[in-house]
């Protein structure tokens, strides 16, 4: 048994997680009544949502407790990638639904929501998300509030007694080590997504929508693999797509299977770990992309209201679409604070071209019809950009220091 359990955990993490994505897909087609199998996805997404708030909270106060060289430089960059990304993702989208223009086929309107009314009731979501009770920030996985609570608590423990800081540390140790094991069960998770999905949905999101899928799916792999690159690049001056492969691989995949970003944190925390970056700033840059670096929320909100544009004949200019850009941007970060996220934020968009809640509201209900690949996607492109444009942000203060950086090393 004990040789059994090393050779699971010598064998790679990856060629596991594909084990586990095949068998669950066999099973899906073959015996979709075993319904019970799910419960395995269930669980393991609700164990890494479960611990991801604890983590960041502990982690982000010990590195801060510590003081020692400010992180500051490598932090505003990663900002500055995250916002570049989106904005680019947006007007990358704007401009693919131009081209390739999409109609669609309006069911019946979702009931029982409410969107916000402008950006601006976005962003005091947002912002009032930073002064959230802590207590209810952990409770409800609010990561905003959870690292502006914890830097604070940070800030005021440096005085604290060394006994006090070693305490700290090995609390956020003990919780790290924690979430490796929760991550050595994601085959069995991923199985039981995948089963789930397989067994509960049927082909017909493809025939009905299949070319407004096609659109958000190229929109989306067409920043991954290509504007993303570009931003690497500019960091490293190295090829970037070893890194970006490494990004799918390790965080994008889990991603796409969990559907949550949050649930993701513990990923990818877990490889910056591994690749030797800085505790200190991947603590707070990773659950932060994970809340304002929302390039696949934007892709969905520019591609779904430039559709609804189409459908209804409505005329789109290049001054309107490059507004609609900016408002989508925008909408993205804070779409974290929205119940309902993205989709919720389709009227919001659909409001700039004076189309009416009675409509844009059907839109939403397309979103809920398509979701269960659009928001997989969407996920895997946000989580995995989370990592990505965090390692290069280390790496472009590397290589400004003078540090030599070998990316076969890196990335193996």
């Amino acid at each position: 048994m004990k040789a059994l359990w090393k050779k699971w955990q010598d064998t790679s993490l990856v060629l596991r997680i594909v084990c586990g994505l095949a068998i669950g897909a066999v099973l899906g087609l073959t015996v979709p009544q075993w319904t019970g199998i799910a419960i395995l996805g269930n669980i393991f997404v609700g164990a890494l949502k479960g611990i991801a708030p604890v983590l960041v909270f502990c982690l982000v106060i010990s590195a801060i407790s510590k003081g020692g060289e400010s992180h500051g430089g490598t932090i505003k960059t990663v900002v500055i990638l995250y916002m570049a990304s989106t904005l680019l993702a947006s007007v990358i989208a704007v401009f693919a639904s131009m081209i390739f223009k999409v109609e669609m086929i309006l069911p019946e309107a979702v009931s029982d929501m409410s969107a916000p009314q402008g950006v601006a009731e976005v962003l005091k979501t947002l912002l009032m998300n930073v002064v959230s009770n802590p207590v209810n920030a952990l409770a409800s996985a609010n990561y905003i509030g959870i690292l502006s609570w914890a830097c604070i608590i940070g800030l005021a423990l440096r005085g604290a007694s060394n006994e006090i800081k070693t305490l700290l540390s090995e609390v956020s140790d003990a919780i790290s080590m924690v979430v490796t094991w929760i991550i050595n069960l994601a085959p069995f998770g991923i199985l039981g997504l995948v089963f789930d999905s397989i067994s509960t949905s049927g082909m017909e999101i493809f025939t009905s929508y299949g070319k407004l899928l096609a659109l958000l799916v190229g929109c989306m792999l067409f920043i991954y693999f290509v504007t993303n690159p570009i931003l690497v690049f500019s960091c490293i001056r190295q090829n970037p797509f070893p890194l970006i492969f490494k990004c799918l691989k390790r965080s994008a995949i889990t991603a796409f299977f969990t559907r949550s970003s949050a649930a993701n944190i513990p990923v990818n925390m877990k490889v910056c770990e591994e690749m030797g970056l800085d505790k200190n700033t991947y603590s707070v840059t990773i659950p932060l992309g994970a809340t304002i670096n929302m390039d696949g929320a934007a892709i969905t909100i520019t591609v779904m209201t430039m559709a609804t544009a189409a459908t209804l004949g409505i005329a789109v200019d290049i001054p309107t679409a490059l507004i609609l850009s900016v408002l989508a941007t925008l909408s993205a970060c804070g779409a974290s604070g929205v119940a309902g996220g993205s989709l919720l934020l389709i009227p919001l968009a659909c409001s700039l071209f004076g189309i009416p809640d009675s409509v844009s509201y059907q839109v939403v209900a397309v979103g809920f019809i398509i979701g269960v690949i659009q928001d997989s996607v969407e996920t895997a492109l946000n989580s995995s950009s989370d990592l990505l444009l965090s390692i290069s942000a280390e790496l472009r203060q590397w290589r400004l220091q003078g540090k030599k950086i070998d990316m076969k090393e890196i990335c193996k």
